[in-house]
């Protein structure tokens, strides 16, 4: 029944993701600032909207009879390729469901206080999501940079939000590198259209082959330049250096939505390299591969040290982002479905954890203040709207000692119990240990690393397997390594080592919110198996994109309605 009701759906229910946040967005707007309650509201039933339907295409990608079936829309009725395209495929549901439980996880905990920090955060928040669904739905490159703008344009005031000294001057970083990306996107845009004559990814991949000896030269040069662009919306070295500052200082639930933005670059880079320079492209065949290599490679072993050498913990989870963004870009290069297909598994269960930090290291660091601001705890606030017990009294008969109190059974407060224990399950996530969707995500691409050799039919395999496979499976194993430490570090700073400070107040929808994408995590090692058989979906259709091609090309119009003309009588 479900499926028949999608399918009928289908192709219209793509423009929702798009829609839903515009309109809600608008509405917010003109309902002022004096309607907290309404706009929460309304910004909570647009999620939770906008998950459904985003769960609702990941499903129609599953089920739809054949698994590289894709959706294909022309919202303007025009034909291909001059009229907007967008495209549904398995690995642009993926990240449409990622980004919606990242966008629930961030309202719900934003409704606790943060939504009251300043003006039109609600109407922002929905335009970054809006942005982020266009941008992963388009198939055409100037639209690609409309959504980006659209999505940078409310990042720059999510990031201010809340003000502050800390935040205005990474904010002026990050508008300014950001701006200086837009400019390349434009420039490397403009080559591209002048060389191939359209704006259509899918229609600019049939052109390839064809360009001419003299004008190969720009159309990678247009490429390269593109491709710097979407590099520094990545995170990559050596164009990274306003990440940590920008994510550390954002307010927890913006930082919790930030965590995707990146997988954004990293998702423009491959859908447009595995496109453009397909095996099957001519002399431009997997153009820059190395260099997405070993600036994938630089970018997870900075990353990683990255992780170690600070100990602002916000920081630390800013570059667990450089971190996750590195391995998939290293990946990428190798041109190898399997391997991709590890690390977009390894990049989804990365990005829900960094988020959930996010979150968790704003409750943390609350342990740290003197006084409890009245924006975290009210006394007209019903009592059951806190998570746990404000006051730990001890139980009758116990001993106290000067200070009142327990001699001897210290009972871990609940608040300080379930931060270490989401603590803990996001760090060993992202380090990749078991069992933990991490290590799951690197023991696919170690083996899809050691099977190059064997892919390749030489009899001594080991001997096959390139230099940069060595070297990526040295940097996953070391990068794991120094997250451990460096969050085992901070594990006992921050819950065993202090003694004496105030257990802090956490309420229901900020716990909440953790607690799902920490459910989320264990739903993707539970299902393991069917996750990675998705994956390899996705990427097998990424580095085989001949169908995405002949779906968007095959596209066409649909014939108006006809009129019936009055017979006379």
């Amino acid at each position: 029944m479900t499926t028949r009701l999608i399918e009928s759906l289908m192709p219209h229910l793509m423009m929702a993701p798009i829609l839903a946040p515009l309109v809600s967005s608008a509405v917010m707007l003109l309902l002022g600032d004096s309607r907290r309650p309404l706009k929460r509201a309304l910004n909570a039933l647009s999620c939770l909207l906008g998950l459904a339907v985003a769960l609702a295409l990941l499903m129609w990608t599953v089920q739809s009879g054949q698994p590289q079936t894709l959706g294909v829309y022309l919202p303007g009725n025009w034909s291909m390729p001059y009229g907007i395209v967008l495209v549904l495929d398995p690995l642009a549901a993926l990240m449409l469901v990622l980004t919606a439980l990242l966008g629930v996880a961030g309202m719900s905990y934003a409704s606790a206080r943060w939504d009251r920090a300043g003006v039109h955060f609600h109407s922002l928040f929905q335009m970054q999501l809006m942005g982020l669904n266009g941008a992963f739905l388009t198939a055409d490159l100037f639209n690609l940079f409309v959504f980006f703008e659209i999505m940078l344009c409310a990042s720059y005031g999510l990031l201010l939000h809340g003000s502050g000294r800390a935040r205005v001057l990474s904010g002026l970083h990050y508008i300014a590198i950001n701006l200086l990306a837009s400019t390349l996107f434009l420039i490397g845009l403009a080559i591209l259209y002048g060389v191939t004559g359209t704006l259509n990814m899918a229609d600019m991949a049939l052109m390839v082959p064809a360009i001419g000896e003299a004008d190969r030269g720009l159309l990678h040069a247009g490429a390269a330049i593109l491709a710097i662009a979407f590099l520094v919306k990545a995170g990559s070295w050596p164009v990274n250096f306003w990440l940590a500052p920008a994510y550390a200082s954002a307010s927890a639930p913006v930082a919790a939505l930030f965590a995707v933005m990146t997988k954004l670059g990293v998702y423009a880079v491959l859908r447009l390299w595995t496109l453009l320079f397909a095996p099957d492209a001519g002399i431009s065949a997997q153009f820059g591969a190395a260099a997405l290599l070993w600036l994938g490679l630089l970018t997870l072993g900075v990353g990683a040290i990255c992780v170690l050498a600070t100990q602002n913990l916000n920081r630390m989870a800013a570059s667990c982002v450089i971190v996750s963004s590195g391995t998939v870009l290293a990946a990428i290069g190798f041109g190898q479905s399997a391997i991709t297909a590890g690390a977009l598994y390894y990049a989804v269960g990365s990005t829900l954890a960094v988020s959930a930090l996010f979150l968790v290291i704003e409750m943390i660091e609350r342990s740290r203040e003197t006084e409890e601001s009245a924006l975290y705890v009210s006394e007209v606030e019903p009592e059951q709207a806190f998570a746990f017990p404000v006051d730990l009294m001890p139980p009758p008969d116990i001993n106290l000692d000067e200070n009142e109190g327990p001699l001897i059974g210290h009972a871990i407060p609940a608040a300080m119990a379930f931060l270490g224990l989401a603590f803990a399950a996001c760090t060993l996530t992202m380090a990749g240990l078991p069992p933990f969707s991490g290590f799951v995500g690197k023991v696919a691409m170690l083996g899809a690393l050691l099977n190059i050799g064997a892919a390749s039919g030489a009899p001594d395999s080991a001997t096959a397997v390139p230099t940069a496979a060595w070297v990526l499976m040295a940097l996953l194993i070391i990068s794991g390594l120094l997250t451990t430490l460096a969050f085992s570090r901070a594990g006992l700073r921050y819950f065993w080592a202090p003694r004496g400070r105030p257990t802090p107040t956490l309420r229901v929808v900020e716990t909440v919110p953790v607690a799902a994408l920490l459910l989320m995590i264990a739903l993707l090692v539970w299902q393991a198996e069917p996750a990675l058989a998705f994956a390899r979906v996705a990427a097998n259709g990424l580095h085989n994109p001949a169908n995405y091609i002949n779906h968007v090309v095959a596209a066409q119009p649909r014939p108006a309605p006809a009129h019936k003309t009055a017979t006379p009588p």
